[in-house]
């Protein structure tokens, strides 16, 4: 394990499924060993306000917050947010909002796995191995749409490999 510290902007409105995706994001980074931190801010506490999640993980991390110009991978959920978050992406960082509207295509039977589609084209960016993302999974929905979810996170991780 380098000393490198990765970065992760989420972003979205309420009912998008933000909070669950940088939580899965957190499992996975935990149980392949790393230190991580995990922040959220919430906008209007009800469907349709502004959320934000940020996640750090690495062999040592200090703050939550992915500072400005910071983030190694944005994960923008919806348009009209992208633009406010996207100060947090590194010059060299991965936009994968791009993903979104061919993964919204993939789940339209399944609109509710979008965020879990969408962690899996995130997974493909990330040192973090398949099985700990699965374990992630597991520990997130607690059985309840644990199967669904790992067959659409395969579907986005496929999706981003292409």
């Amino acid at each position: 394990m380098n000393n490198r510290v990765y970065s992760i902007t989420f972003g979205g409105i309420g009912g998008q499924g933000i909070l669950k995706a940088s939580e899965i994001c957190s499992w996975a980074a935990l149980f392949a060993g790393y230190h991580v931190k995990k922040s959220e801010v919430h906008g209007m506490s009800q469907r349709g306000g502004s959320v934000e999640s940020h996640v750090r993980f690495g062999q040592r991390v200090y703050s939550p917050l992915v500072p400005v110009g910071g983030a190694d991978v944005l994960l923008c959920f919806h348009p009209e947010e992208l633009p406010r978050l996207q100060a947090f992406l590194k010059k060299e960082g991965a936009d994968l909002s791009g993903y979104v509207e061919k993964a919204t295509q993939a789940m339209a039977d399944n609109p509710r796995g979008l965020n879990t589609c969408m962690v899996g084209v995130l997974s493909t960016r990330l040192p973090i191995q398949e099985e700990h993302w699965m374990k992630a999974i597991e520990t997130v929905f607690k059985g309840k749409g644990v199967e669904e979810n790992k067959k659409v996170f395969l579907d986005g991780r496929r999706l981003g490999q292409s």
